[in-house]
């Protein structure tokens, strides 16, 4: 287990600087590149990097903590560093359990270079577990990958792409392949499509891959189709899922402070010109809120340690992570929208933070575990499998 020799490289100021650009890269549609410049250089994007090879050494439990805290004041921002700090977080993952397929992710991270993660496809449902996309095997070992990826988070600025495809040519297949393509491959192009309800500075455009190489010492496995023991899956799925709640539940802290303002600003005629922050209805909505988030900071804190300690949750693991994602997700959904009736009409106008918290939010509805596989994994840990 990794021990933290640097504390939090999140400063109060520096959270203030970012949440100061946020409304404007929301109204632009514009990625914020001097955010991830200000993080780079206070070495965030290091922190799940063990000290001994140069990173922070904090663990994702520490992180998720970081990522709450970044999200309440920049959700787009944290949800595009995220899919770094998941490969950094698979690698160290891994590292932990003697595998160092990843360690050329450790190593890189520390030498500035910025992964992407570009998994999901259009039309499949199976995620990790399959893929639409090929991967073509080469004479000296690597790959071609032909393709489209979407939600290609933090697609202005990555280096590497994490992705996948399915080897069908190969004599033992078809295999899952795993790897990564560097950004400079001819190979790799991306739409200029990302112009969504929310979330927009994440500038999550789709990837084009059309026989982008992988190299050799950049494919890091080969998976049979369908679900596996493999700890590569394992690591993905639950760095990905906690990081994830992290900034959803962060979302959900900012609308809790912001109605919370809200509540004591506004005044109402009706009781004399006194705050709303004596009106019994408001007062209950506030506090529905606060404690309706109460639930989610130590179930992640939780679930990031056993991460960290490598507990043993045997096949409990994958429920209680989807599980994780969904509540999250839910929870951070349902406090904005009682923080949107604390704080009135003002918040529909499309500058108001809180406008925006509510369009944010939103993107939690699409992001894998979604509500219907969540609950199908919990059923099944719970009542066994299906007859059919």
């Amino acid at each position: 287990m990794y021990t933290s020799a640097e504390p939090s490289p999140l400063g109060d100021e520096l959270l203030e600087r970012i949440r100061s650009r946020a409304a404007a890269h929301d109204r632009d549609n514009t990625f914020p590149a001097e955010d991830l410049a200000e993080l780079v250089a206070c070495g965030y994007l290091r922190s799940l990097v063990p000290v001994a090879l140069g990173g922070l050494g904090r663990g994702v439990q520490q992180v998720a903590q970081d990522q709450i805290r970044l999200a309440a004041h920049a959700p787009a921002t944290a949800l595009a560093v995220n899919m770094h700090l998941v490969w950094t977080g698979v690698a160290r993952t891994l590292h932990e359990q003697g595998d160092d397929s990843l360690a050329f992710v450790l190593h890189g991270a520390v030498s500035g270079k910025i992964f992407g993660f570009g998994v999901s496809e259009p039309g499949n449902d199976l995620v990790l577990t399959d893929s639409l996309t090929t991967a073509a095997p080469q004479p000296d070992g690597g790959y071609r990958f032909t393709g489209t990826k979407i939600f290609t988070t933090l697609s202005p600025a990555w280096t590497r792409l994490g992705t996948m495809g399915i080897d069908r040519d190969s004599a033992d297949g078809p295999k899952i392949v795993w790897a990564f393509i560097d950004r400079a491959d001819p190979g790799v192009s991306q739409k200029d499509d990302w112009d969504t309800l929310g979330m927009r500075a994440s500038q999550s455009r789709s990837t084009l891959l059309d026989g982008a190489s992988a190299r050799p010492d950049q494919v890091f496995r080969r998976l049979d189709p369908g679900p596996t023991p493999d700890p590569l899956v394992f690591a993905i799925f639950a760095n990905f899922e906690i990081l994830l709640a992290a900034v959803y539940t962060g979302i959900g802290r900012r609308a809790v402070e912001l109605a919370v303002l809200a509540a004591t600003r506004r005044t109402s005629l009706k009781h004399g010109g006194r705050s709303l922050a004596q009106d019994p209805d408001i007062r209950w909505r506030v506090a529905e809120a606060a404690m309706t988030m109460d639930g989610l900071y130590p179930q992640i804190d939780a679930l990031a340690h056993d991460l960290d300690t490598l507990a043993d949750h045997g096949p409990r693991w994958f429920a209680l992570l989807s599980g994780l994602k969904h509540r999250a997700t839910e929870t951070a959904r349902l406090v904005v929208d009682q923080a949107l009736r604390v704080s009135g009409g003002s918040s529909y106008f499309a500058g108001n933070e809180l406008g925006r918290l509510y369009r944010d939010v939103l993107a939690g509805l699409f992001h894998p575990s979604d509500a219907e596989s969540a609950h199908a994994t919990v059923a099944t840990a719970w009542l066994g499998p299906t007859d059919v």
